[in-house]
């Protein structure tokens, strides 16, 4: 792979295209050979004017924001996927963008995802207060954000973290790949944000290397591996709190993939572990508004570790979950279903995009009011 003549004007346009996604309030970028570029906003997929791009023009505008310590590699074809930040001048502001670059059938391709300045407040996430402080309150444990990509769980993440940095006397550590939002010093806390692949060789060797930091709260942007997991595990068990995000569908389907990270035989021991630290699942999903143009609404699923779902964990009864998960409103609990019915009913989504992503659709009608998250 080579850097074709007039770089320059690939750069710029680059930027041009991350500028205009500032300004038409899209979440992501989608650069692929031989098509327009395509933002996503509001969760729809919109297609930029003008000509489609060939695929050495995309290349070419993409090498050009790879870090230095990833393009040499990158123009040897020793690596096939990367992420990274990158920073563009906007009215005057700097603007971050998280990056995915990657191959496919031959040709280089990329997404970008806006970052916003600054992290967001908890009124603009619609997360429930009631929520995030009984969580921030956690003196110990595992609290996990779950959800497919994009569903903002690092998002809530930063929000809750801010939290505890803006409370003060909190030691913070973060290790992100890429780090994404940037805290802002608070009086009485100290925090510090490594990357991964920068910083740190993994998540693993950042989390085994925090503990040695003195922290309060670590932040692993992924659990991903066995090794990270144990590690999690071991550091909520011995006086953190750690939170971190995976990728599953609900939350029971957090306890399940970490118990599916190590061997048959030390799956016992794993959920003995977990049961006594895991502290809260929170599965989120970003859905279509029903008010046309507006961003996406917010809808959960918490699951509360209490001593029925304790049980259920250590004894590897997973359908236990769903019991304690129906039962529970009383801790604070609520079933996507429950969520889905309260969005309809305050007119946030349609009936139709509920029905879509209810766990059982037949009983949206039949749940009643709650009273847990009156503020959602």
């Amino acid at each position: 792979m080579s850097i074709p003549p007039g770089s320059g004007q690939y750069q710029e346009r680059m930027a041009e295209l991350l500028r205009a996604m500032v300004d038409q309030q899209a979440s992501d970028l989608h650069l692929v050979a031989n098509r327009r570029p395509v933002y996503r906003v509001h969760g729809r997929l919109h297609e930029a004017g003008g000509e489609p791009l060939g695929s050495d023009e995309v290349r070419a505008m993409l090498t050009q924001l790879v870090p230095g310590r990833l393009r040499d590699r990158m123009l040897q074809d020793e690596i096939k996927e990367m992420d990274f930040s990158t920073t563009i001048d906007h009215e005057g502001k700097n603007v971050r963008f998280r990056a995915n670059v990657f191959c496919a059938q031959g040709t280089v391709g990329g997404c970008f995802r806006l970052i916003p300045g600054e992290v967001p407040t908890l009124e603009w996430t619609r997360f429930p207060s009631e929520l995030a402080e009984r969580i921030i309150r956690q003196r110990n444990g595992l609290v996990l954000l779950t959800g497919v990509a994009g569903s903002g769980k690092t998002t809530t993440l930063a929000v809750l973290v801010n939290m505890l940095n803006e409370r003060g006397n909190c030691r913070i550590i973060t290790i992100e790949e890429p780090i994404e939002y940037v805290f802002p010093p608070a009086a009485g806390s100290v925090v510090t944000q490594r990357e991964v692949g920068v910083d740190t060789n993994s998540f693993y060797d950042g989390l085994r290397s925090a503990l040695r930091q003195d922290p309060n709260v670590i932040l692993v942007g992924e659990i991903r591996d066995r090794e990270t997991a144990q590690m999690a595990l071991s550091a909520a068990e011995t006086g953190h709190l750690i939170f971190a995000t995976l990728h599953t569908r609900d939350a029971k389907g957090a306890v399940t993939r970490i118990t599916d990270l190590f061997p048959r035989d030390s799956q016992d021991d794993v959920r003995t572990q977990l049961a006594l630290s895991l502290r809260f699942v929170i599965s989120q999903h970003l859905l279509p508004s029903a008010i046309p143009a507006e961003r996406r609404q917010l809808a959960l699923e918490v699951l509360y570790v209490n001593s029925p779902v304790r049980s259920g964990i250590r004894f590897g009864k997973i359908e236990t979950i769903d019991t304690a998960l129906q039962t529970g409103r009383r801790d604070g609990m609520m079933t996507l279903d429950e969520h889905l019915t309260r969005l309809v009913t305050a007119g946030r989504i349609t009936p139709e995009v509920a029905q879509m992503y209810a766990n059982d659709p037949a009983t949206l009608s039949r749940i009643g009011p709650m009273d847990s998250f009156g503020n959602v």
